[in-house]
């Protein structure tokens, strides 16, 4: 492998000019589980991304020049469609400009340090579905082991010069022919291996562009999948600005105790997340990215310094 990976030869790439301030790494971060993730890392070359795109798989690489442009490098069959995708997957199409943050000063603060977070659109569905299916009901950690595990034993050796042990995800077909053993040492139950062998019959249809409230109607209409899922998904596909994941063990209290220093259920999140409509997920982000943790009580939130990775 050459001493520079990317000073390898690539299949596409681009010098991504954004019009505006991108923090590659916070707004590239709702695409990775967890930092053992085999489709995507970041190393001194940049942060490497692997997709499997209409065209085939592809590895993407991003580094930030001190310019603030992007280069984006991809290899594999995918590579000119993962190229082509970079200002959708870099936040160029998610405006905040309708947002008010006027009642809510704390997080007005954290939007003035972090200008450069955007709600980057992958515009791959299915990608982001079995992902999604794999956490429902269990702990981030159970879902990221199963993850990993599955990608390892059933995805293909990134194209390019990849990081050693990144992986591309498996395409429908592999999917559906995983064994119900191999789901169950994952740790995956029936229900949710169930479901994703049964998105992964109609992939196709799923990945077709539509606009999100399409993509997310469609989604809630699979068996197995439903509100949280599909929110998980169209974040990542679409940027959704305006998704809310309805059903998060630990969203709702912590969303609560940022806004009003108490914990709520789904229903009070949502009640207080009303004269956002539109700009929910935006809202959503802020809270997540902004360090702050739910105390065990006291007042709504005060921002000390700016976390978002």
């Amino acid at each position: 492998m050459n001493s520079d990976p990317a000073a390898a030869a690539p299949t596409a790439a681009t010098l991504y000019a954004p019009r505006r301030p991108v923090t590659l790494a916070a707004t590239m971060a709702p695409h990775r589980r967890g930092l053992g993730d085999p489709t995507c890392r970041t190393d001194d070359a940049g942060i490497w991304r692997t997709q499997r795109t209409p065209l085939g798989p592809a590895t993407l690489l991003l580094r930030q020049r001190a310019d603030g442009a992007v280069d984006a490098r991809a290899w594999g069959e995918g590579a000119e469609w993962s190229i082509g995708q970079v200002p959708a997957l870099l936040g160029d199409g998610d405006d905040w400009t309708g947002l008010d943050l006027g009642a809510h000063p704390a997080l007005a603060e954290v939007r003035r340090r972090a200008p450069g977070v955007w709600l980057g659109s992958s515009g791959l569905v299915f990608e982001a579905l079995i992902p999604a299916i794999i956490e429902q009901k269990v702990t981030t950690l159970e879902a990221h082991r199963a993850w990993y595990r599955l990608i390892r034993r059933h995805g293909e050796a990134a194209p390019g010069p990849a990081p050693a042990g990144m992986m591309v995800s498996p395409g429908p077909e592999r999917w559906r022919l995983v064994p119900s053993w191999e789901w169950h040492r994952a740790g995956v139950d029936p229900r949710r291996s169930r479901t994703a062998v049964t998105v992964a019959a109609v992939a196709a249809s799923l990945d077709r562009p539509v606009d999100v409230v399409t993509a997310a109607r469609r989604l809630q209409s699979l068996p197995g999948v439903g509100r949280w899922t599909a929110a998980e998904v169209t974040q990542r596909s679409h940027g959704d600005p305006d998704s809310v994941s309805v059903g998060d063990y630990h969203l709702a209290a912590q969303v609560g105790w940022a806004l009003t220093g108490s914990p709520v259920d789904d229903d009070g999140m949502l009640e207080l997340l009303e004269p956002f409509l539109g700009h929910r997920q935006r809202v959503v982000r802020l809270i997540l990215g902004s360090g702050y943790r739910a105390p065990r009580r006291g007042p709504r939130m005060t921002i000390q310094d700016h976390r978002f990775h």
